[in-house]
C-alpha cells in the first residue's frame, strides 16, 4: 500500500471516519485501526487518481480551429463565427482546461471550460465560464457505450424569468481528435428544447 501525504487525502479521510456512523462505531474502530486505516486510504487512492476515465478525453487535447453557429431561434438562419481553442491537462492529468478566443456576431467573445471524470461519482462534469454570461455553468454526465458521444445536463438562470431553465450540453469526439459540442436550452420562456449553439472543433496541432 502507497502511504499518500497530501492535505487534500488526510481531509478525505477526515470526512470518511468523521460521519455520523463512524463517530457511533469509534470504540470498535480503535480495535481495527489498521485495517479500517487500510480501507480509508485504498478509497481515497482510488477517488484521487486518474484512471480510464480521464483517458477517454485525451482526444480534446490539443490546439483547435473553431467554427461557431449560433440560432436566435430555433428556425433562424444561424449566425456564422470562427474562433480558436487551446485545450491542456491540468493537475496532473486530473482535468482537461479550454480556453477559447475568437468572435460571435461580429463581437469578441472568450470563454474557459473545464471537464473531469469523478472517479467516486462515476460521472463527468463541465463548468463553462464565457463573455456571454456572468455565471458558471455546471454540467454533468456520461457518454455512451461506444465512448464517443456524451450528453451533459445542467440548468442556468432564465434571464427574463430568473428562475433555473435545464440546458444540455452535447458532445461527440472523433478519433483524431475532432470534436463538436452542442448547446441546447430553452429559448423565451419555456417549452422543449433547441439548439442554441453549435461549437465545431478541428485539430491544428497536439
Amino acid at each position: 500500500m502507497k502511504i499518500l501525504n497530501c492535505g487534500p487525502c488526510l481531509l478525505a479521510i477526515s470526512v470518511c471516519l468523521a460521519s455520523p456512523v463512524a463517530a457511533q462505531d469509534a470504540g470498535r474502530m480503535a480495535a481495527n485501526t489498521s485495517g479500517t486505516s487500510a480501507a480509508a486510504l485504498t478509497a481515497v487512492e482510488r477517488a484521487m487518481t486518474p484512471g480510464e476515465g480521464q483517458k477517454r478525453l485525451a482526444p480534446m487535447v490539443g490546439t483547435f480551429d473553431v467554427r461557431i453557429r449560433t440560432w436566435a431561434t430555433p428556425s433562424s438562419t444561424p449566425v456564422e463565427s470562427t474562433a480558436s481553442m487551446v485545450s491542456t491537462w491540468v493537475l496532473d492529468g486530473r482535468y482537461v482546461q479550454s480556453m477559447l478566443v475568437g468572435q460571435v456576431g461580429g463581437a469578441p467573445f472568450s470563454g474557459i471550460g473545464y471537464i473531469g471524470y469523478d472517479n467516486t461519482a462515476s460521472t463527468y462534469q463541465t463548468a463553462w465560464m464565457d463573455t456571454g454570461s456572468t455565471g458558471i455553468a455546471w454540467y454533468t454526465g456520461n457518454f455512451d457505450a461506444s465512448g464517443t458521444s456524451a450528453t451533459m445536463k445542467g440548468s442556468v438562470p432564465n434571464p427574463l424569468t430568473r428562475k433555473p431553465s435545464p440546458v444540455e450540453l452535447r458532445l461527440s469526439i472523433a478519433s483524431n481528435g475532432d470534436h463538436l459540442t452542442e448547446l441546447w436550452g430553452q429559448q423565451g420562456r419555456g417549452g422543449k428544447l433547441t439548439r442554441l449553439m453549435e461549437l465545431r472543433y478541428t485539430r491544428i496541432k497536439p
